[in-house]
């Protein structure tokens, strides 16, 4: 019973009710196959002469040809001249004749006037500012700084050569002592009294000038 066909709508027979329903989906099957499209949408037309350009074909061909004959003329020319020793000319004796010389002359004279005019103004011209007059207004200042300043101008340089002086006197005296000990120490051995010998004199006279010259200072 499962196998036998269902109409869709209630029938007395149901095998003519198949064949009909066949029949009529067989016909709208073939009027929508055979049905004409309301929009056309097939590929545009295509033209031979849009794509195959008879005309520049034409004028590629003629100028290869004109190329081609100036090529074969060129070339009788040269087997020609290699042939023969040639009797080419190939002096040229033309002078150069400008037609504006004159006038580029005379511009180049007015533009080199100009040029030394401006610079026979600025050399002649005096400076706005004098390099003497501040030269003397510094040294004014200067003084005016010294007047009032808690000490002299360049105190830190002689404190620095002071002191370079004192650590060399130092060393100095260092030096001599160790040396008068080792004197003396000689002395000692050889001697057991007497007068200084005159280095040691002069070593101690010289000591007792540079203590001098170190309280005067």
């Amino acid at each position: 019973m499962h196998r036998a066909y269902q109409p869709i709508l209630p029938s007395h027979n149901k095998l003519l009710q198949q064949k009909w329903d066949e029949t009529y989906y067989n016909e709208h099957r073939k009027k929508v196959k055979d049905a004409a499209p309301m929009v056309d949408t097939k590929a545009p037309q295509t033209y031979m002469h849009l794509h195959l350009k008879l005309k520049k074909l034409q004028l590629e061909e003629e100028r290869l040809a004109t190329i081609e004959r100036d090529n074969r003329i060129l070339l009788e020319k040269m087997s020609y001249t290699m042939r023969t020793r040639g009797r080419l000319d190939n002096k040229n004796n033309y002078e150069y004749k400008s037609l504006n010389r004159e006038k580029r002359q005379r511009e180049l004279l007015r533009v080199t006037r100009e040029n030394q005019a401006i610079l026979q103004r600025i050399t002649m011209r005096q400076p706005e500012y004098s390099y003497l007059k501040w030269q003397q207004e510094w040294e004014e200042n200067l003084a005016f700084m010294d007047s009032i300043s808690a000490y002299p101008h360049g105190w830190w340089k002689k404190d620095a050569k002071s002191g370079k002086q004192s650590s060399k006197q130092k060393s100095s005296r260092s030096s001599k002592a160790s040396a008068r000990k080792d004197d003396d120490a000689g002395e000692e051995k050889h001697e057991d009294g007497g007068e200084k010998p005159k280095d040691e004199a002069k070593d101690d006279e010289q000591e007792q000038k540079e203590v001098e010259q170190q309280q005067a200072e």
